[in-house]
């Protein structure tokens, strides 16, 4: 089976219309999929310590993505279930007790069929909290019961604004505002991440209408994390020898960072 969405045009070389394989192989055989790294002792990628998959394949082409080697699937080594169950096996009992996996990317959705074995194998078989770190671009992809093993979802809102959302990533807000109310309906605990770039992404009424938005999602949005802008990938686009687009945008002051934090907090919401 193969995963398709017919979008339109965005940055750089995203295609027009994006499939999304599932796994190398043909249907029947055990999903493959393509890993760009590891992190073992993150913090900040779901509750307590974790164990995060960078996959590799992304629709999107953010301007400030800080990890634009992760856009192409085949950027990534090539891995079975079975192999990617041995990266955890040193912490699986720690992680068990303090903490959890989490599959980020990249977008994971990208690699639907393999990623979908993977959560299935961490939360069933292995009795480990699971995080899926996603912009739920591709979430029209997958049916309601891939999300089974998923238990806390990190959803990446970049604007509130279709039009600039569509500046930052080449495409539409839509699918991601469709996904998060999925989510709710499907009882899916969130936390939101917004990404505060000075100039682009900080804008107070801007702020305040996702505020009103989330808010209005109800209790599954346990909490807003505002993360400041920062510069550390902009080596890896000239790596790749591309211009970095935001070359000059520093990160935002504490004043405004706390600014932002101040808006969600006035709608009820738990801000990190």
């Amino acid at each position: 089976m193969t995963f398709t969405s017919s979008l339109a045009r965005g940055h750089g070389d995203a295609p027009a219309c994006i499939v999304v394989p599932p796994a190398a192989g043909v249907a029947g055989e055990a999903p493959v999929g393509f890993l760009h790294s590891v992190e073992s002792g993150a913090a900040g990628d779901g509750p307590g310590m974790r164990f995060v998959f960078f996959m590799a394949g992304c629709p999107l082409r953010c301007l400030y993505c800080h990890n634009p080697d992760t856009w192409k699937l085949k950027a990534g080594r090539r891995i079975d279930l079975d192999e990617a169950l041995a990266e955890i096996a040193p912490y699986r009992g720690f992680l068990r007790l303090a903490g959890g996996v989490t599959v980020s990317g990249g977008e994971p959705m990208t690699q639907a069929r393999f990623v979908g074995a993977l959560l299935t194998r961490l939360h069933d078989d292995l009795r480990l909290h699971t995080a899926l770190d996603t912009t739920g671009f591709l979430g029209r992809s997958v049916d309601d019961d891939w999300f089974d093993p998923v238990d806390l979802v990190l959803l990446d809102v970049k604007h509130s604004d279709p039009a600039v959302y569509k500046r930052i990533t080449g495409r539409d807000l839509a699918p991601t505002l469709d996904f998060a109310r999925r989510m709710v309906r499907l009882g899916k605990p969130m936390w939101i991440r917004y990404v505060l770039v000075p100039g682009l992404t900080d804008g107070e009424a801007e702020i305040a209408r996702l505020a009103d938005l989330l808010a209005g999602l109800g209790p599954l949005v346990q909490q807003v994390d505002v993360l400041p802008y920062h510069r550390l990938g902009v080596h890896k686009w000239a790596e790749l020898g591309r211009a970095y687009p935001l070359d000059g945008t520093e990160p935002p002051s504490r004043e405004a960072l706390d600014a932002a934090i101040a808006i969600f907090r006035t709608r009820g919401l738990k801000v990190r």
